[in-house]
């Protein structure tokens, strides 16, 4: 039997409840799930690639199981593609917040088709409490030194109020 492979690829900086939400559904998907954490030079990370790589580990230690798809948590750099065939994926999921998203996610469907089509995209939803989360954003209220605890776990929390303090901002 095949086993069936996906990569949920993503900077998870830092990975919100609606990423959390997402790793939920796709484990009862697919067999094995790695969860790639991209090393984006054009993105300027709260916290560190190894720091996120341990953030999305511990966030995601308890959501494998019994009938559901074993976990593992990677870093990568350089083409999507290439990391999905490197670690065997069939498929890479995605998260949908809104329509926005899908243009984007649209193109880049294209484009990763026309460099590896034997990967599959498949795209996921949150649940709708969970869609208008984006990092970008949760950065920015833990910066201003804002309550982040509606879209983030408590860890994430903690660990962005942290980051703020280190950053000057007292709340």
């Amino acid at each position: 039997m095949v086993k069936r492979i996906a990569l949920y690829p993503g900077t998870f900086d830092p990975p919100t409840l609606g990423h959390i939400d997402i790793v939920v559904h796709a484990v009862k998907l697919v067999d094995h799930l790695v969860i790639g954490i991209a090393n984006n030079a054009a993105k300027t990370p709260l916290f560190n690639l190894e720091e996120r790589v341990a953030i999305m580990r511990e966030e995601v230690a308890g959501l494998s199981g019994p009938g559901k798809a074993t976990i593992e948590v990677m870093s990568f750099q350089g083409l999507l593609m290439e990391f999905a065939g490197e670690v065997g994926a069939q498929m890479v999921v995605r998260g949908l917040r809104a329509v926005s998203d899908f243009e984007y996610e649209f193109q880049m469907v294209g484009m990763n088709h026309a460099m590896k089509s034997d990967v599959e995209t498949v795209f996921l939803m949150a649940d709708p409490q969970h869609q208008a989360i984006a990092s970008r954003l949760v950065k920015e209220i833990a910066v201003l030194g804002g309550d982040v605890s509606p879209f983030v776990s408590a860890h994430v929390a903690g660990l962005l109020q942290q980051r703020a303090k280190d950053l000057g901002v007292e709340k």
